[in-house]
């Protein structure tokens, strides 16, 4: 099976084929020729999810899947949420990022967040969505090297190191995006 997973994001499409079955021909947006950015209009994530799968069944009209994922801090109103990856702005990179969050966190006891995957699915037009979730708190300061986001101050419950600290495998075990890939995988299986 052919599946476009609609993302240009090399970091989620390398963690995503991880998950699937040898079976499922993974294929970008890139792959696909969808060179353009998808915007993300919607105020939810699983909204901006839907977006992305509208858009490639309307212009492509590909059996596809997409996902959006949000951190959400607590004592933040859980921002930045859906605002996620551009919360420092038009420029936003993972450092800008991280440095406005530690920024707003100064001085807040509760430091407990969460990431939030939604994954749409369209298989010839019929629609599915998928959540995971992943509990933690943010850390004081930046640890680690592999991942990306906010992987280095995101320390998951039960864990005790950052996910920026966890190989990739490890990270899917327990984290947000692997729990949604799970569910997909076991829909597509059913």
């Amino acid at each position: 099976m052919k599946l476009v997973f609609a993302t240009h994001n090399q970091n989620k499409f390398k963690e995503v084929k991880a998950l699937l079955p040898s079976s499922i021909e993974l294929l970008s947006l890139t792959d696909i020729g969808c060179n353009e950015d998808i915007p993300e209009t919607e105020k939810t994530i699983e909204g901006n999810a839907k977006l992305k799968v509208a858009h490639v069944r309307k212009h492509y009209n590909l059996n596809c899947f997409g996902d959006d994922t949000g951190l959400e801090v607590k004592s933040l109103n859980n921002e930045p949420g859906v605002y996620s990856a551009r919360y420092s702005g038009k420029d936003a990179t993972a450092d800008t990022n991280m440095d406005k969050l530690l920024a707003n966190l100064k001085g807040k006891e509760d430091r407990s967040a969460r990431f939030k995957t939604a994954i749409a699915l369209d298989i010839d037009g019929q629609e599915q969505l998928f959540i995971g979730l992943c509990e933690g708190h943010i850390t004081e300061e930046r640890s680690g090297s592999e991942g990306f986001g906010y992987d280095p101050i995101f320390l998951p419950n039960d864990a005790s190191v950052t996910f920026a600290e966890m190989s990739m495998k490890e990270k899917s075990a327990i984290g947000h995006r692997g729990k949604a890939m799970r569910q997909l995988i076991a829909f597509l299986n059913s």
